[in-house]
């Protein structure tokens, strides 16, 4: 991709999501264009329909994380990798609100494999942290994956939140993560097909 391509797509991811942040799934191709400081026509050529952008927004957004994620794999200590991972992904979400993606359409084939290199990579990182007694026993990875966004989530709920509030609920998210004085869980962990 030349250059000046490359440029344009992620101006155009990046006001496409802060678009789709603040007017939800109906804001229109004219004004993602117009944020973006280019024409109608350089968003099609890049995305023709909107079911499309949506899906470059989520591959932007996975392929991040699973970058992260492969990157700490290779630390020594898989707790601590494991707490940057979570970190990483809620400092990823607190920058760019991206809960419309929840209300679009069915993922396409490509959104669906990233999900499953992530949730792989997820997958790992857990594994080693339970191997060397970092996280409990009885943790997976769908666990994880399912709280990577609650730390956002729940301070969404606090008017005029300081930007970093998140951070607190994080650490009691890895708090309950950790063997040290930890009870059985209630119920079996959730089929990782979710």
């Amino acid at each position: 991709m030349r250059a000046d391509a490359a440029r344009n797509r992620r101006l155009l991811l990046a006001a496409a999501a802060d678009e789709f942040a603040e007017r939800g799934l109906d804001a229109s191709v004219a004004d993602i264009a117009r944020r973006a400081g280019l024409g109608k026509g350089t968003v099609f050529r890049h995305f023709p329909t909107k079911d499309d952008l949506l899906a470059a927004i989520v591959l932007d957004r996975i392929d991040e994380l699973v970058a992260a994620g492969e990157r700490l794999l290779a630390h020594d200590d898989a707790g601590a990798a494991l707490l940057e991972f979570l970190t990483v992904a809620a400092h990823q979400r607190q920058q760019r609100d991206l809960s419309f993606l929840h209300e679009a359409s069915a993922p396409s084939p490509d959104v669906t494999r990233a999900r499953e290199r992530m949730d792989t990579t997820v997958a790992r990182l857990v594994e080693r942290a339970r191997e060397q007694g970092a996280v409990r026993a009885d943790v997976t990875g769908t666990d994880v994956v399912l709280l990577m966004c609650a730390p956002n989530y729940v301070t969404s709920y606090v008017p005029g939140a300081p930007p970093d509030l998140w951070r607190r609920y994080l650490a009691i998210i890895f708090d309950g993560l950790r063997p040290q004085g930890a009870h059985p869980l209630p119920h079996p962990p959730p089929d990782a097909s979710l």
